[in-house]
């Protein structure tokens, strides 16, 4: 008798309502039914994160950033329906539930909106792989290397070995010039201004000769000198060659106009520089030589 008692009271408590929650009563049991399935939930995937984890590991072996990403993803999502799985458990109605926390959710949408869309362009940069780790990046005007990429924010780190945390919806919703998207082969090129009185013909024989010499660049496609404009005080021509690393590009150019103005100078050819000529109308002359007289 003292067991059974034992047993109905601890029934009892079990099933003894503790609180309301949109409507439906939540008991003790309930409440474990829920612990349960959360930490089930847990479980699943803690498994297939390590699962996913060693069979993807050859293949982003240089991307770790980019599978630390998708494991998280993939913790939230199981983590969301089984949270999910287990109020419909326990008997509380989700959309009830929701439909009760609308007014609240669109105040915290308001707050955290930054957020929330960082955190949706890290989904669609995860999703559309257009932006890895590694990859050289010129965005807002500076060229950066990518050093991990996350839910919210992507680290890159720059020429003078800077590391700046940028948001994951500067990525998304502005123009981004990526170097290595297809491939590392990439076009540079510098620009030079001569006197208008050089010889041209000898001009476009030197930055030809200077630019084939150039042991970094790609032996195809072959360079190409180009007359740019008809500047103020000069003529512009625009050198470029194809490199294999993007990254160099700032040092391969310093050399490229290091090279050219060596030849210049051997080759006797003169880099312009702006010059401004002043012209007087014949009354100013003549008042500027009047002036002259008298003194």
């Amino acid at each position: 008798m003292n067991f059974d008692n034992f047993v109905k009271n601890i029934a009892k408590l079990i099933s003894e309502p503790l609180f309301k929650l949109s409507g439906t009563e939540v008991t003790l049991l309930s409440l474990i039914i829920f612990l349960v399935v959360i930490s089930f939930a847990a479980s699943v995937s803690f498994i297939l994160q390590r699962t996913l984890k060693r069979t993807l590991a050859h293949k982003f072996k240089k991307q770790e950033g980019t599978l630390a990403a998708i494991l998280r993803l993939i913790h939230y999502t199981v983590i969301i329906i089984g949270f999910g799985i287990g109020l419909q458990t326990i008997g509380i109605n989700i959309s009830a539930l929701f439909a009760a926390g609308a007014v609240f959710a669109i105040a915290i949408g308001f707050a955290m909106q930054n957020i929330v869309q960082n955190f949706v362009s890290g989904i669609i940069l995860l999703i559309e792989r257009t932006i890895k780790p590694g990859d050289i990046l010129e965005v807002e005007g500076n060229v950066v290397r990518v050093v991990d990429m996350g839910i919210r924010t992507t680290i890159v780190r720059t020429w003078r070995e800077e590391e700046l945390i940028m948001p994951n919806s500067i990525f998304a919703q502005t123009t981004i010039k990526n170097y290595t998207l297809r491939d590392n082969e990439f076009r540079l090129g510098v620009e030079v201004g001569v006197a208008y009185e050089s010889d041209m013909k000898k001009v476009i024989e030197v930055l030809e000769a200077t630019a084939h010499k150039a042991s970094w660049r790609l032996p195809q496609p072959e360079p190409r000198v180009l007359l740019q404009d008809f500047g103020d005080s000069a003529v512009i021509f625009g050198v470029y060659v194809n490199v294999d690393d993007p990254w160099k590009q700032r040092l391969y150019m310093s050399d490229l106009r290091k090279a050219i103005w060596f030849a210049f100078i051997e080759a006797d050819i003169t880099i312009a520089f702006n010059q401004v000529d002043i012209h007087f109308d014949p009354p100013v002359t003549e008042a500027f030589t009047g002036l002259t007289k008298i003194k």
